[in-house]
């Protein structure tokens, strides 16, 4: 199996708390709410021809997931859609998946979360060709001894 790309290692940009940056330089800290209490909601959309597959739909309920989980996405519905359009066209993705996350960050720490700051943001991969591995596949047990 040929080398996979690490997630952390690519070109292109990801759309961070309101704005496009390089990909090389979207970072999560180490103590973020998110990770220790696993505070965060994501949605797993596709694209098909540079268009989002029920864009809206998918971040109606990106939202109410955080409202789930007593955290509001400081950013409207129409934003967060046109920050996934607009990561799509930036990578010129035809067919592809996109991920709109957001989390409770790193300001605080306990279980309870309050007051904690929410960091939205948004990824997109290209698909596999269907004769390809899937991007996320890992490597058999025998291939990675």
């Amino acid at each position: 199996m040929a080398d996979l790309l690490p997630y952390d290692d690519r070109d292109g940009v990801i759309w961070y708390n309101g704005s496009l940056m390089p990909w090389r330089d979207a970072k999560m800290h180490v103590l973020s709410h998110g990770l220790h209490y696993a505070s965060c909601v994501f949605e797993g959309e596709r694209a098909y021809d540079g268009r989002i597959f029920k864009a809206e739909e998918h971040t109606e309920r990106l939202l109410e997931s955080a409202r789930a989980l007593d955290f509001e996405i400081p950013y409207a519905c129409e934003t967060l859609v046109n920050a996934s359009r607009e990561v799509v066209a930036a990578l010129g993705i035809g067919d592809g998946y996109v991920r709109p996350v957001a989390w409770r960050g790193a300001e605080m720490m306990g279980a309870r979360g309050c007051g904690r700051m929410r960091k939205p943001a948004n990824s997109s991969t290209k698909s596999p060709g269907r004769t390809g591995p899937s991007p996320n596949a890992c490597p058999s047990s025998a291939a990675s001894r």
